[in-house]
């Protein structure tokens, strides 16, 4: 086996990985649930609250810009149940209340291509978050009643890592995260009732949460996995031997042919003749770095200088068809604006 065939043998059994690490490129959808821990709640009106560990859920729609960026819109909703509630004069619940915060959030994120299933992320948001209070605390003869929302300006940070499972279903990853989210703190009306007589009063609980959570991404429109290339079967006039594809490279930006490139069709051509193949394709290709346009215009360059290189070798034009395909058909998968030297090829296949 030549030196040719092994190294195109390993890039194509290299596509799989490489594919696993692109970015998230187009419209997404993702959701989430797991754990959450709201700190104690304090004011300074001297009201304090302490719930137990609750829930948190979460959906979103984003767009990934194919670079690693990422931008999305979420509806979040937490909840926790009180397990104590103090206020200045030592009144104390008996688990009878709830905290919740819920609301939209706009979130800009980054995925960290490490080249391999694995891809963490990090990200920042803003949004407006409902802060609900729900409490009525009894200790003797006093009650303390709460049960009152008030909207503020929320915010939050976000780590995270997505395993890729495109190797079963295109697009869909699996998520783990851990958040913190937190608001200003609202305005909540209370009311206390001591030996019968009734007063109203307001505080400002603080709001702050650490969530773990598990969910799953989809990004719609994404490339099936790339299977390892099976050895194509000898047509029946082919003659011992010969090689049926064959991969010229070019310098970047260029459609002019290296000596080694000459040699690369020279052996197309004579093999041809060899095999009396009666039809060629070349078919010319573009990294993704530069306007997509002109890369088109790019690989019809290269196509074409491979093509004529073969009418010099002998071949009879009538016998080659030419095609273009710009960026739209990579051998190694990258994001947007990368240079890959093997992406800038022009491939000839003897039919």
């Amino acid at each position: 086996m030549s030196l040719k065939k092994v190294l195109l043998a390993a890039t194509v059994l290299a596509l799989p990985v490489a594919a696993q690490a692109q970015p998230v490129n187009g419209l997404y959808i993702a959701g989430g649930a797991g754990a959450n821990y709201r700190f104690p709640s304090t004011s300074a009106a001297g009201i304090k609250l302490k719930s137990e560990v609750g829930a948190v859920g979460l959906a979103s729609i984003g767009w990934g810009f194919g670079n690693g960026l990422r931008a999305e819109v979420e509806g979040n909703f937490r909840q926790n149940d009180i397990t104590r509630t103090t206020t200045r004069a030592g009144v104390a619940s008996r688990n009878v209340g709830y905290l919740q915060s819920y609301g939209p959030m706009v979130n800009v994120l980054y995925d960290i291509n490490l080249g391999m299933a694995v891809t963490p992320y990090v990200g920042a948001g803003v949004g407006y978050g409902f802060n609900k209070v729900q409490d009525r605390g009894v200790n003797g003869t006093t009650s303390f009643g709460v049960n009152d929302t008030r909207g503020t300006l929320a915010y939050q940070g976000i780590v995270g890592v997505a395993y890729s499972l495109s190797s079963m279903v295109p697009g869909l990853s699996l998520t783990a995260e851990a958040r913190y989210y937190g608001t200003l703190s609202p305005t909540i009306h209370t009311q206390t009732r001591t030996a019968g007589v009734l007063g109203a009063g307001s505080f400002k609980p603080s709001n702050d949460n650490i969530s773990g959570l598990i969910g799953f991404r989809y990004a719609f429109g994404a490339p099936a996995p790339m299977a390892p290339a099976a050895a194509p079967a000898p047509a029946p006039a082919a003659a011992p031997g010969v090689a049926r594809t064959y991969l010229v490279f070019f310098d970047w930006d260029r459609a002019d042919l290296t000596a080694r490139a000459r040699e690369i069709i020279k052996e197309a051509a004579t093999n041809a003749q060899r095999a009396n193949v009666t039809r060629i394709e070349v078919a010319g290709h573009a990294d993704r770095s530069g306007d997509a346009a002109y890369n088109q215009r790019l690989s019809q360059r290269r196509a074409e200088a491979v093509a004529a290189q073969l009418v010099r070798d002998g071949v009879a034009r009538g016998a080659i068809s030419v095609q273009a395909f710009g960026e739209s058909r990579p051998l190694v998968p990258t994001a947007d604006n990368v240079r890959e030297p093997q992406n800038r090829r022009v491939e000839i296949v003897l039919r």
